[in-house]
């Protein structure tokens, strides 16, 4: 009988399915911290090592950057790209960077925009925790942001959904879905508890109860559209909020849309079992891998930027100033023209052009559009340290 009762309360840890009036089972979270509480120990406690380590180095290695801002104007990015085509748009870096520069062509993928709300409701979010901590309200602001003009925006932004969701293969219904989450009126409780939680636990380490938090905001899928990004985009708010990174550089999507059918599975487990050390366990490997990626990318831009200052050094002569000035610029805007460098440098038109040309002659700048007028170069070398698969 106490193997059956203690199997139960495992299986209830994370909460439970309740059935609903119309026949459906919903999920019920329960309020964290889990209980039995979580057993950090073992394998656990080595990925939890793992990834501070690996946190802590990539914090340290942001901060030896000149300017930690061009590594974040192009992560931001990726970050925005990546989390948005695990929800299923298909548009890439260079496609983001185009439509920011204003190069629209009929050929952009429609889901750019989707891309750039990401990126403006990222910055929108770190700006407002300057003011706003954690709460239902910051994720509401994020949310009506997010959804702003694009797909989901005839889905109540910025609301509390108020009809019940659920999720599964597209064209399925209650009755046959993956997962419901729990009934619009329980929303709110939920959500409440979350924020509790939150600021409220002290015990647990910092990197855990993000953890349990992102997996407990998918669980509650309080909007109706749009839940996976802002559950992402809180990860690295709360990594902020709490002072474990100075800059927003920790972003899990990569390695999420990498396994991204584990991660689902991974998040299920939580619900229908409470597997939530084996949770952890995933999101902790996945910390320590995406800081250690990143820290390695910090390096090579600084690596780059070095290669390219002596390039420009030793075969610019006079012009080396301008280059130079050209070159710190291509980091917050990688992509440029004639008349963008015109203004940078302060020169003439047919100077500012001599100098786009022999940049280009030393692969620092290259020409993509094939156009003999309004032509517009890109930092192709930076870009391709975020465009690679690895980063």
């Amino acid at each position: 009988m106490d193997d059956k009762r203690e199997e139960r309360s495992q299986r209830n840890r994370a909460g439970r399915y309740v059935r609903q009036s119309a026949g459906y089972r919903a999920f019920m979270p329960a309020p964290l911290p889990p209980d039995p509480p979580i057993n950090i120990e073992g394998e656990l406690q080595d990925r939890l090592s793992r990834a501070d380590l690996a946190l802590g180095r990539l914090d340290g290695s942001i901060q030896t950057l000149p300017n930690p801002e061009l590594f974040m104007y192009m992560y931001v990015r990726k970050e925005a790209v990546l989390s948005s085509q695990i929800e299923g748009t298909q548009s890439s870096l260079q496609d983001v960077l185009k439509a920011e520069a204003k190069i629209l062509r009929s050929d952009h993928p429609s889901d750019v925009r989707e891309v750039i709300n990401y990126v403006d409701a990222m910055y929108y979010g770190l700006d407002r925790l300057e003011a706003l901590p954690v709460s239902i309200r910051l994720i509401r602001e994020i949310h009506e942001r997010l959804l702003q003009g694009v797909r989901g925006s005839d889905l109540t932004p910025g609301q509390l959904r108020t009809s019940q969701n659920w999720l599964g293969p597209g064209g399925c219904t209650l009755k046959d879905a993956v997962f419901v989450p729990p009934p619009p009126g329980a929303v709110n409780q939920c959500l409440g508890d979350l924020e509790e939680f939150i600021h409220g636990e002290r015990d647990l380490p910092l990197l855990v109860k993000v953890g349990l938090a992102h997996a407990q905001f998918e669980s509650i899928h309080p909007f109706l559209d749009g839940n996976g990004r802002v559950g992402r985009l809180m990860i690295t708010f709360l990594l902020c909020e709490q002072g474990v990174l100075q800059k927003p550089v920790l972003y899990l999507s990569h390695y999420l849309k990498e396994h991204r059918q584990e991660y689902y599975d991974r998040l299920q487990s939580i619900r229908d079992s409470g597997a939530w050390e084996e949770w952890l366990g995933f999101f902790l490997q996945g910390v320590a891998q995406v800081s250690t990626q990143a820290t390695d990318t910090a390096r090579r831009i600084l690596a780059l930027r070095e290669e390219h200052r002596r390039s420009i050094m030793e075969g610019l002569g006079r012009a080396a100033g301008n280059g130079h000035r050209v070159l710190e610029s291509l980091y917050s805007s990688p992509i440029v023209s004639v008349k963008d460098v015109r203004k940078i440098t302060g020169t003439s038109y047919p100077a500012a052009n001599n100098l786009v040309a022999r940049l280009a002659d030393m692969g620092i700048l290259f020409e993509f559009t094939g156009q003999s007028r309004n032509r517009r170069f890109m930092y192709l070398d930076y870009v391709n340290l975020f465009a690679d698969t690895s980063v």
